[in-house]
């Protein structure tokens, strides 16, 4: 492989369950190519994160071979902790009645319910809904970080979509945003984690995402009430952030909830998620199980 181009983003990928490298060529298994330095398993690269990006940024002369995208699973697949962001967008807060939150509007989703780039996922009812977000992986500890240095902290980019059971997410009295947002396969991420400095402007890229071809949501990420690293800052004046850790960043307007009338994912609707500079992942919906 040799010396990624100025301006060319270096990919970190989980394919098949091992870590890769992918270049223009194809993808580079880490394990192989460091003459086992560092392990296959995509989550333990998190805690060597410096020593691994110095690593890969001198690689030369290693042969990339080609791969089939439908092997590509979650960058990070099994992290200790999972957020998500809440009202993050004032389009979002606005279509939502609501107004705009003083701190993140933070919640967990499950680890178990991610899932990688594509594929099918299982509805679990008639009022599942759609919400495109960029994800934040961690790859640095954050303790106690200001926000001019929480991009210090993230190991790179990628897309996520925070699908939502409304029904069980706004159960009374109080709302189970947790348990409506983590069935298997709710929090889809991918195709590839981009590190931050691959971005000509990590802080403002066009997000979307579309079903069965018709686009329901676009965005911006600098629109952001709490852009990435205020939302470390924030997060890590409470609890540590560990690496691998994954952030749901919020979503922009034109959920479904928030339509009149009201449309949410059936079986056999097909969701396309884009981010600018990143990619996109396609889902396939199903009857539940």
């Amino acid at each position: 492989m040799t010396p990624r181009p100025k301006g060319i983003a270096m990919r970190i990928a989980n394919l098949a369950g091992r870590l890769v490298l992918l270049t223009g060529d194809g993808a580079v298994d880490v394990e192989r190519a460091s003459g086992q330095r560092f392990p296959a398993d995509p989550h333990a690269v998190y805690a060597r994160w410096t020593e691994f990006t110095a690593w890969a940024a001198g690689l030369r002369d290693l042969d990339a071979e080609a791969f089939d995208e439908t092997g590509l699973r979650a960058p990070s697949p099994t992290p200790a902790q999972v957020f998500g962001v809440g009202l993050n967008y004032r389009d979002h807060a606005a279509e939502s009645g609501l107004g705009l939150p003083e701190s993140p509007a933070v919640f967990t989703k499950f680890p178990s319910c991610l899932t990688g780039p594509s594929g099918d996922i299982a509805l679990t009812g008639s009022t599942v809904d759609w919400e495109v977000e960029l994800v934040a992986v961690i790859g640095r500890e954050a303790r106690n970080v200001p926000a001019e240095r929480g991009w210090d902290h993230v190991a790179g980019l990628t897309i996520g979509q925070d699908l939502s059971d409304r029904t069980v997410q706004l159960a009374g009295p109080a709302p189970q945003f947790s348990l409506g947002k983590s069935a298997p396969g709710f929090g889809p991420t991918g195709p590839w984690l981009v590190t931050p400095d691959e971005f000509a402007d990590r802080d403002n890229l066009e997000l979307g995402c579309a079903v069965n071809g018709e686009s329901v949501q676009k965005g911006r990420t600098s629109d952001l009430i709490f852009p990435v690293p205020e939302i470390v800052a924030r997060l890590s004046a409470i609890l540590p952030l560990r690496p691998g850790d994954v952030i749901f960043t919020g979503t922009p307007s034109g959920v479904g909830m928030a339509r009149s009338p009201q449309r949410f994912l059936a079986a056999g609707d097909e969701l396309a998620t884009t981010i600018e500079g990143i990619g996109s992942m396609r889902h396939r919906f199903t009857e539940p199980s």
